[in-house]
């Protein structure tokens, strides 16, 4: 079986659309194809109890990034700061992601 193809990729930033976190910026740190996920730097925080370990000597409470839905995020096109849709367009050969709102390129490659 094939991965599902993404509009977001590592290292995108990224308009949070819904949730509790929803108006929020931030930078993908990991996705997820398979189960259609996101993990978005600063937005989705879950506490987690830990007790004592050797990594983590005092235990207590921990915050960290949460998964979060793919269809709950926006690409931010980095030419006009907007969130926006994602075109594709062929340069090279090659199909690449382009901003819906300005058509600039938004792939890196």
């Amino acid at each position: 079986m094939t991965q599902p193809k993404m509009h977001v990729r590592k290292g995108d930033t990224v308009y949070i659309l819904a949730g509790k976190d929803a108006g929020k910026r931030g930078k993908v740190l990991q996705v997820l194809p398979s189960k259609r996920q996101v993990l978005v730097e600063g937005v989705n925080i879950a506490k987690r109890h830990s007790r004592p370990t050797r990594s983590i000597p005092q235990g207590g409470i921990i915050e960290k990034e949460a998964f979060i839905d793919s269809s709950n995020v926006m690409l931010v096109c980095s030419k006009c700061d907007k969130p926006t849709r994602v075109a594709k367009k062929i340069a090279d050969d090659r199909y690449h992601r382009a901003c819906k709102k300005c058509g600039e390129i938004i792939d890196d490659k």
